[in-house]
Formats: structure tokens, sequence, C-alpha cells
């Protein structure tokens, strides 16, 4: 494709990310259905420019004025994802130059701000919690994340999956925390892959393993999945009760267990039982109360641990937007925990990285449910025998109370949980 029309192309979808008025993985993909004469490599052109403007926003907002033409064209050029020749031959003079002043403008002699590109509201809580390394967080967020996958111990063994991805000249590595995790580098195109065809794996972060690790289900027992969402951590725990027992899926968007179900097939999984509900009171989950034996709150939340991959969330959400979410999230805790029977184990999960979603509402819970008695995630995680070098865990006297990932120190994304057990 010419440059220019390439350029005119990014620009087009930076404008139309930039309105917020949907996610802006959303975006990009229907832009593509509605554009189908680009090829992979424009495509990806395309999408990486657009989330490098989401990632440096505050950035390039500040060099945009400076420049010429329509906004959207201006940020497009900050943030192309290409040869800087190649992008060149597509500017005009004038904008060639305004370019090369922006480039020679040193980080150190930006502001703050500019720097670490993240709006107000979010800086603090990150700084009180991280202290210096602020930065290297900073750092994580604009790098983008990697590519986990699960592997499918139902159906394969992680070192088969490994040889057979390594013979289609796909490397991964063994995962250092999750025993069913591999990581890749770059993103291959999977899903035609004979190993994924078979449902010997799925793609699905090292830390959202761990969640499932952490509820540790077993053979013949009933386990809810309160919030299923697309279903990773459903198959999962399926595969670890070794497709016996009960394992409901619960979530409020049918839509969202509908496109579940091919997934499910491909699982060869034979115990999943996915059950839309009209909200966290609904009269199947009363059914059940008291009756299941393991329930996993994957919690609504902002999604600030996920900024690696969905930089837009931070110039979606506000701290009106984690107000509603902490109501949301204590309701849904208290709802889930009536399903837990007299020695049950329960999860409450979140990819934020705010104290008021996790910490905050666990506290909470705990004051308000005696009968509920939090359990160490690192002596689960050490009983599971799960590496603790650069440990994955926080809180507490020992700091080993909760699980606590950051894209910094663990390469995933970022995920608190707490575990309790019903007395």
């Amino acid at each position: 494709m010419h440059p220019k029309a390439l350029l005119d192309a990014c620009s087009e979808l930076v404008r139309l990310t930039l309105k917020f008025d949907h996610p802006a993985d959303a975006i990009v993909s229907r832009f593509f259905r509605d554009h189908r004469g680009f090829g992979p490599r424009e495509r990806a052109t395309m999408a990486e420019t657009v989330y490098t403007v989401l990632r440096k926003k505050l950035l390039f907002d500040h060099f945009a004025p400076s420049g010429s033409g329509p906004k959207e064209r201006r940020l497009a050029i900050l943030g192309f994802y290409g040869p800087g020749d190649f992008l060149r031959s597509a500017l005009t003079e004038q904008e060639v130059n305004w370019l090369d002043q922006c480039e020679k403008i040193k980080p150190e002699d930006l502001m703050e701000r500019h720097r670490h590109n993240l709006p107000e509201w979010l800086v603090s809580p990150l700084k009180d919690q991280l202290g210096d390394e602020f930065w290297p967080l900073v750092e994580s967020f604009t790098k983008g994340a990697g590519l986990d996958l699960r592997v499918n111990t139902f159906k394969a063994k992680r070192d088969e999956v490994q040889k057979a991805l390594a013979a289609s000249g796909i490397k991964a590595v063994a995962t250092p925390y999750s025993p069913w995790g591999l990581r890749i580098a770059g993103k291959p195109a999977l899903n035609k892959h004979e190993a994924f065809v078979r449902g010997d794996f799925e793609v699905q972060d090292e830390g959202s393993q761990l969640l499932a690790l952490l509820l540790d289900a077993k053979r013949g027992e009933m386990v809810v999945d309160f919030c299923a969402g697309a279903g990773g951590k459903t198959l999962a725990l399926g595969a670890a009760m070794r497709s016996t027992g009960r394992l409901y899926a619960f979530d409020t968007s049918a839509g969202r267990l509908d496109a579940f179900k091919s997934r499910l097939k491909r699982s060869g999984l034979s115990n999943v039982h996915p059950a839309a509900i009209a909200h966290e009171r609904d009269d199947r989950v009363k059914r059940l109360s008291g009756k299941i034996d393991r329930v996993l709150v994957d919690a609504p939340c902002t999604g600030m641990g996920t900024l690696r991959r969905n930089p837009d969330l931070k110039w979606r959400q506000s701290e009106q937007s984690v107000l509603e979410m902490t109501a949301k999230q204590t309701t849904i805790l208290q709802s889930a925990a009536r399903l837990v029977k007299s020695g049950g184990r329960l999860v409450y999960a979140t990819c934020s990285v705010l104290p008021q979603e996790n910490e905050a509402i666990v506290q909470a819970f705990s004051d308000a449910n005696p009968d509920f008695a939090v359990l160490e995630a690192g002596n689960l995680l050490t009983s599971l025998k799960i590496s603790q070098t650069a440990s994955p865990c926080s809180g507490g006297a020992d700091g080993q109370t909760y699980l606590r990932l950051w894209p910094h120190r663990h390469q995933t994304d970022g995920f608190f949980a707490a575990v309790w057990q019903r007395k």
C-alpha cells in the first residue's frame, strides 16, 4: 500500500478510536471488517499505531499543537508503527521538520505527566503502592503484552504442546508460575494450528491461570465460576476436575456464554454447565445456596491491570467508575459467598491494580462475614508446588496473604486474588 494511503487510514482509525464510545479493540475489529482490502501487514501497522497513540496520549497531545493538519493525522504520525523512512515518504516537508523537532526532545526534559501518560486519578494509588517501582510499571504499560497459552491438561501435556509448536517454528517457554502455561514471543497466528484445533491449548494470561489454581477444584466436586465471561477460567477449572463433578459457568451476558460454546466443545469437557443469570440474586443462584464446594468470583472491574493490552481503559475509566465498580463488586461477592458450603472455598479476584477494588473489598467482606476465614495465598501456592521466586503475593505480616501480580515484576497482567474458607 502507498505510504500516504496507509497514513490516511491510520489517521481515520485514530479518529474513530479517540471518540471512546466503544472499546478500542472492538473499534479496530469493526474497521477491518468494514475495510477488507487491507493485508496483514497493513492491519498490524494500523492497530499498533492506534495502540501507541492510546499509550502515549498525553505526550502526543503535548506535541500535536505545534504541528499542522487534522489532529488525528498528527497523532497518527507521532504513533506510526513502522520504518521512519516509510512514514516520512508520506509527509509534507513541514510535517517532516515538525516530526524531527519532536523526536529531538529528551524524555528527561518532559513534565512527569508526559512521561507516565496516565490520568492523574490513577497516579497516586500506584505511587502509594509501588514507590520507586512506579516508573518500571509505567514502562511495562508502554511495551504491550506478551502471549501466554494454557495447556488443556485434560487432553495434552505441556511438553507435548511445546514440541508441537516448535515443529511449526513457534518457540514457547514454560511460564515461571503456572504448571499449565507456555509463553510465546510475538503474536503468531494460532487459531489454525493443529494443536489449537484439537483443543490442546487456549490463549490465557498466566495470571488468569493462577486464579484457577488457587481455587484448586477437585474431581467430583460442585464448583461455580460466578462471573464466567468468555469462559477461560471455566475451562481451566474443568480440566483440573478431569471433566468430573459439576461446574457451573454463570454470567449475566447470554451472548458471552454463547460465544463460549465453541471453546467448550473444543476442550472435550463434559462437566461444564453454562447458565445465563439475570443478576447475582437470580433464582438459579438461590437454589444452590450452601451446596457448592468452591466458588470463583473473577469480578467485573476497571481493568487497570490490563493496560498493556487495553490502554484505552485508562481514558475510558474514572474515579466515578471506580466507585461504581466497588459497589458492584461488594454486592457480587456477598451473593456468591452464599453458595459456599461449610468447609468450602471462595476466591475473589480482579484484573485491577487499585486497592479500592481489591484489599478494601476483601477487608469489608471479612469484617461482615466472620464465618469466612482468610487462607494465605502464598501457602496455597506452595502446597501446589508453584515457585515463589519473585513472589506473586503481598499483604499480611509475612507478605503472603493475597495473590498480587504486577506486569513489571511478573510479566503478567495486573491481578489480585483473596481466598477464604467457610467455617
